[in-house]
């Protein structure tokens, strides 16, 4: 472990050589550095990770000019130093290992074997770091029939059975399998790789050994079905309900006089709530609704029902009666109505950090509240090898005349 005398943090003294890009490995290490690890971001001369270039929109300078950082790589990369290093090339090569030597985890997302050949892998680092843990992420994991394939969050939202209940049901208009807004598979595999690296990093307290963690987008994917597995496992038939839910009747987008609100009715004392609320008691005491078993064999003729009371007020008027009672509910936000929320301004959801290039620049904050070991913000996202000098001078030992001998011959930038 790695000495740190800035605070006490969680992971304060753990150190991360990060090898990954796009978005779950980077969503993994950026956690574990916000809970004070060390980051040491690991990327491509000249190029970076690719998510650099993946907008507009892009990062502007203090002259208002667009730089070649995109908001998509921003959002994930807080917290770390960035080493722009060819690997490549045989002291490339030399530079990861002797910073693996040091290190007490390594996560990477190339394609299986995809490191083997630099002398990257697991078993060519374990050998030189027993303690490491070495954590990879691909897209179906280490072994099976699919293994060698690439996989992006699109392909398992799909091949993992999220699109299939996600949108409107094919009889209706607009209907059809749709993905979720975000790469949800690839911020739940990135999560997944925390709570794995911190359980190894437990496990070595005790062994004193570290180990390979084999993180598959789609075994995470079918993993997070949940509830809609288990509906399938026990004789259920999963099928796409637009906003409904298979489970829990009325928990749904309803249209108001104004637009639309949310109303999600989790047990039947809720319902009765609603009931009253809507004016409505007997729909609490009527036979084909007053349990949620009832609903949910009748939810075509209560739906419309309920529809039809919600029509005459606007959303906020009904709000205002539903939440003193205790029924669950709210608006449909738009991105920018989340951010001018008042929760998530009293919560500080957002937060800022000054950018290498002197802007400060508006990020979103992480949602763990630890009490006496909290989260912390140092660093912004960084520039492409910002900080390689600084790594390879505090950590390598290296001088300024082999710094600039390796940036000479580009293994670093």
């Amino acid at each position: 472990m790695v000495e740190r005398t800035d605070g006490q943090r969680s992971l304060d003294g753990i150190r991360v050589l990060d090898l990954s890009r796009i978005l779950a490995g980077p969503w993994a290490t950026q956690t574990l550095g916000d809970l004070g690890a060390e980051i040491i971001k690991v990327e491509r001369p000249g190029l970076g990770d690719d998510t650099r270039q993946w907008g507009p929109p892009f990062l502007a300078d203090m002259e208002d000019v667009a730089t070649s950082d995109s908001a998509y790589f921003l959002c994930a990369n807080r917290n770390k130093r960035s080493l722009a290093v060819d690997f490549t090339q045989a002291e490339g090569q030399a530079i990861i290992r002797r910073l693996a030597v040091t290190s007490d985890v390594l996560v990477e997302n190339f394609k299986v074997g995809g490191l083997n050949a630099y002398g990257l892998d697991y078993a060519a680092l374990k050998a030189l770091n027993p303690r490491l843990i070495y954590c990879s992420i691909t897209g179906f994991g280490q072994d099976g029939p699919y293994a060698h394939r690439a996989g992006y969050d699109f392909l398992m939202q799909g091949m993992g059975g999220l699109m299939s209940i996600t949108g409107l049901p094919d009889d209706a208009p607009g209907g059809g399998p749709m993905k979720v807004g975000v790469a949800l598979t690839d911020i739940l595999t990135g999560l997944y790789a925390d709570i794995a690296i911190l359980a190894a990093l437990r496990a070595r307290e005790v062994t004193g050994q570290g180990q390979h963690i084999d993180l598959g987008l789609l075994d995470v994917q079918v993993a997070c079905l949940a509830n809609q597995a288990m509906n399938h496992l026990y004789g259920g038939t999963p099928r796409r309900l637009g906003n409904g839910h298979p489970n829990t009747v009325p928990y749904q987008d309803f249209p108001t006089a104004d637009g639309h609100m949310i109303i999600a009715v989790g047990n039947d004392r809720q319902f009765q709530r609603l009931c009253e609320a809507l004016g409505r008691p007997d729909l609490a005491t009527d036979p084909d609704y007053r349990d949620n078993r009832s609903r949910l064999a009748h939810r075509d003729t209560l739906l419309p029902i309920i529809r039809g009371v919600l029509l005459t007020r606007t959303t906020r008027e009904w709000m205002a009666l539903f939440e003193p009672l205790g029924v669950p509910c709210g608006p449909i936000n738009s991105v920018a109505d989340v951010f001018a929320d008042p929760q998530v301004v009293a919560r500080g959801d957002q937060i800022a950090l000054t950018h290498a290039n002197g802007r400060e620049i508006p990020l979103v904050a992480n949602p763990i509240r630890l009490s006496d070991t909290p989260v912390a913000y140092d660093r912004a996202p960084p520039t492409l090898g910002q900080d390689s000098r600084e790594i390879l001078e505090s950590h390598l030992g290296m001088d300024d005349a082999e710094i600039a001998r390796l940036i000479a011959s580009g293994v670093i930038a």
